[in-house]
This record gives C-alpha cells, structure tokens and sequence, in this order.
C-alpha cells in the first residue's frame, strides 16, 4: 500500500471509527422505544437542522447532481435544485411546528403511520397498514441509494471490488444505527452535515482558483456548451423542455411526504426553536446546492484529460478531490461523500424500523409488547430492511439519481398531500385519508414504468395530485365523520406553542 492510499485508509478509519464511538455511547440512552425513535424529543435546533438536511441530501447531492452537471449542464441539475430549496423552505414554514405540535397532541405519536391513525381514528388501523407497506417499499429503494453510493466511493477510491465495498460501507451504517437509534442518527448526521458542507465549500473554492478565477474557470467550462452554465439553454440533441422543467421543480413536493425529515421536526425540543432550524437549514441547503453544481460544471474542465461517462459520471466529486488534495486531507474530504450516503441511510433505516415495530407488530401482531420486545423487533425490521436494500444495490451500474428519484416520487406522492391536509383541513376523514394514500401510491407505481407523451412527466406530480383529489373527494362524499375527529382537530388549532 503506497503512502497516498494508506493516509486516505487512515481518514476513513478515523472518520467510521467515530461514527461507531457516537452509536455505542449513545446506546445507553435507549431506555424506552420513544428514545431509540425520537430521542424523546430533547433535539436542540442546530443538532435538528444539519441532521434534517444531512438525511435529505444523501449520496445524490455529492455524487448524483454533480454527474447530471458533469454529463448534461444545468437545465436537469439547476431546476431540481430549485424545486427542492423551495420545498425545504415550505416544509419547515408550514409543516414543521405544526407537525411537532400536533403529533404531542394527538396521542403523542412518533411515527408517521401512528399519527395518521390517532388524527384520523381509525380503530382499524388500515391507514397504519397501509403506510408501513409504501414506507418498507420505498424506504428499501432509497436506502439501496445510499449503499450504492458507499460501495462506488469504497470501489473507485480504493479499487475495492463493488460488492466487498457493498458490505463494508452497510456493516458501518447497521452498526451505529442498531446501537444507537435516533440520538446517534442525529449526532452523526451533525458530523455528517458539517463535514459535506466544508468538502464542498472548500473544493468549489480551491477548483475556482485552480482553473484561473471565476470569470475564467466559467469562460473553460462555457466552452463545453453553453447549457453547461445556462440552465434556460439547451445543448445539441437536448429535449429538456417545459414538461421537463416541470417535472424537476416537482421534487420540492416530495419534502411533505418525507418521514425520515418530518421525524426531525417531530423530536425538536421547542415549537420556539423552528426559526432557528430553519434558518440554519436553508443557509446550508443553497450553499450546498450551488457548490454541488460547481463542482459538476467545474469537472467538465479539471478532470480534463479523462473524461467521464455515464457509467462514471456519478464519481465526478470523487476524482476531483483525489486530483485536489493530499492524501490525508483528500481522506477526509471524501468521508464527507461517504457521510451524505450514510447520513440518509441510517435515517432511513430508523423510520423504517419504528414504523413496522408500532404499527404493524404491536399493532397487529403483538399489541401487548413491552419496551425490550419493542426494540429487538426495531432492530431485526433495520436488518431486513437493508437485507434487502442490498441486493437491490448489487448491481454497479445502479444510478444514484434514479434510485433516489423513484422512492422520493413514492413518499411525496403517498404522504404529502396526507400531512398537509392532516394538518391543514380539518374536514378531512379517515376514509378519505386511506383512500387518498392508496390512490397515490398506485398512482407512482403504474407511472414510473410507462414513457411517451405525458408519462414523461416525473411521477411524484401525477401521484401527489391524485392524493390531494382523492382525499378530498372522498372526505366530502364520506357520511360517517367521527365528531371526536373534528373536536381534536379545534383543540390543536387554538394550542398555542
């Protein structure tokens, strides 16, 4: 092992031997399942802010965005940017204290599933089955993005083969999360957040300089075409129109049906520190994303002379750091790439866990299970849940974006009109509720696989408008409003904060 390989190794051991340190220490905390799931809502706002957003991002924001940039200039990757800063913005306006709030009233719920259930009523506990089934369906897809972005990191930093990196990258993630739960997602995921925003930061910044100044390094990279800089340009043989355009403002929808970022929202200590959050948030959200997409436009021109591919796009940020900086530096610049999968991963894990232990097995199978039963079946559904995420994530030629882009279309389209109207509407009934969450989920499943015409248009707008119908629909057709129902919904409404 030559001395460049062995300081980025000794980055890495550093950087994933602190993530088990934070998971152990915080095993201890879990005293009850409110804890391993929400941390027993004690989360100060800067903890909730990097977490929220650190979890949001992924592996796509550091090696996703940045190859659409690298491959096809800014129309795809800047309007994707767009919509998801605009949605974040929303999401923590609308939805964040009024969710905290309403989840304390309602029977104190920590999970999506359990919230629904409580607003709504529903003795049945459908509306719970209902959604564990889409939470387990794209929560596996999405996690399966995030072991994919491990395996490629571990693959093209260290010629690992794929599927050795595969289960090194999940061994690290399975064991933090099962000792730690929810407290040491959000610790980490602080580290994890920090260290993605100083990496890309500090490599738009030093690419900058080295390709002569900004007006400079903007002159090489226009050279390529302009749509590489001009996200209203588009590049030879390029149909990125309006219903493309559409489509990728679209994803800003997908944050009010996101249970790995309302779970956030949800375990924040006070109503009072949202704007805090916020604002911290939406401070780290546009600098990433600007950076993000510098650093796939710059690429066009500091790689040079490789040239990437579709296959190898998603490595741009990657090859770029291992260019840029020595080797213990460029170690640990890359962890912040490896923080972004594990970041959203292991969130992604947790809300797959709380939801399937509360409301399907102590909801149906075992509804008088103690805390310790509780947490061992949390525990088992996270090893299934990546069980299976890993053999989706098998193949290497797997697209980051792609992956990401199905399950974010699945939670937008299923829980995001749901919270708002929960929220928001207060005739809103069980019936319509369950009705609404199927129609939606139907709906990003029958689209995605069809193509042409209007089937081009990305699933999460067709799905989250037939939700929103449906709901509304059915809610005002239904004669069997639960009057206690109503009455809950005007004491949460005058609470105060």
């Amino acid at each position: 092992m030559d001395l460049r390989t062995l300081g980025i190794v000794g980055a890495f051991v550093c950087y994933l031997a602190t993530m088990i340190i934070i998971g152990w220490r915080h095993a201890k905390s879990n005293a009850s399942s409110t804890d391993f799931f929400l941390g027993s809502r004690r989360v100060g706002p800067w903890m909730t802010a990097l977490s929220a957003e650190a979890s949001d991002m992924s592996g796509w924001l550091l090696m996703g965005l940045p190859g659409v940039a690298y491959l096809t200039g800014m129309k795809e990757a800047f309007w994707t940017a767009v919509g998801l800063i605009v949605g974040t913005y929303l999401n923590w306006l609308f939805v964040a204290k009024r969710l905290r709030k309403y989840t304390i009233h309602s029977n104190d719920s920590i999970t999506i599933p359990e919230f629904f259930t409580n607003r709504f009523r529903d003795k049945s506990r459908l509306i719970s089955l209902v959604s564990v089934i889409f939470i387990l369906i794209f929560f596996t897809i999405y996690a399966a993005s995030g072991f994919v972005a491990c395996a490629k990191l571990f693959n093209s930093v260290f010629g690992i083969p794929y599927f050795i990196a595969l289960l090194l990258g999940i061994a690290v993630i399975l064991t933090y999360t099962l000792l730690g739960g929810y407290l040491a997602v959000c610790a980490t995921d602080f580290i994890q957040g920090s260290l993605m925003f100083i990496a890309l930061v500090v490599t738009t910044c030093s690419g900058t300089i080295a390709l002569g100044g900004p007006g400079t390094a903007l002159d090489k990279v226009a050279a390529f075409g302009a749509q590489f800089l001009n996200p209203f340009v588009s590049g030879p043989n390029d149909n990125f129109g309006v219903m493309e355009i559409i489509s990728a403002l679209a994803w800003g929808l997908g944050y009010f049906g996101m249970p790995h970022i309302l779970v956030r929202f949800m375990g924040l200590r006070s109503n009072h520190e949202v704007g805090v959050s916020r604002r911290i948030a939406m401070i780290w959200v546009i600098i990433a994303f600007i950076t993000a997409l510098l650093v796939g436009a710059f690429g066009k021109v500091y790689l040079l002379p490789e040239v990437l591919n579709a296959g190898t796009a998603d490595t741009v940020f990657i090859r770029t750091i291992m260019k840029m900086y020595p080797a213990f530096i460029g170690g640990i610049f890359l962890c912040g790439i490896l923080a972004a999968a594990m970041s959203t991963a292991d969130s992604q894990l947790l809300v797959a866990a709380s939801a399937f232990s509360r409301d399907i097995f102590m909801g149906f199978i075992k509804k008088n299970a103690n805390e310790k039963q509780m947490l061992q079946m949390s525990r088992i559904t996270v090893f299934v849940v990546a069980a299976v995420a890993f053999v989706i994530a098998l193949d290497p030629n797997s697209s980051i974006f792609g992956l990401v882009s199905y399950a974010w279309a699945g939670f937008g389209a299923t829980f995001g009109p749901l919270v708002l109207l929960a929220l928001f509407w207060k005739p809103t009934s069980r019936n319509g509720a369950l009705a609404g969450l199927i129609a939606g989920g139907i709906t990003v499943l029958i689209w995605k696989p069809l193509s042409g015409g209007i089937f081009d248009l990305y699933e999460i707008l067709p799905g989250f408008v037939v939700c929103l119908v449906v709901t509304m629909v059915v809610s005002l057709l239904d004669s069997t409003h639960d009057p206690d129902v109503a009455a809950e919904y005007e004491a949460y409404t005058k609470l105060g904060d």
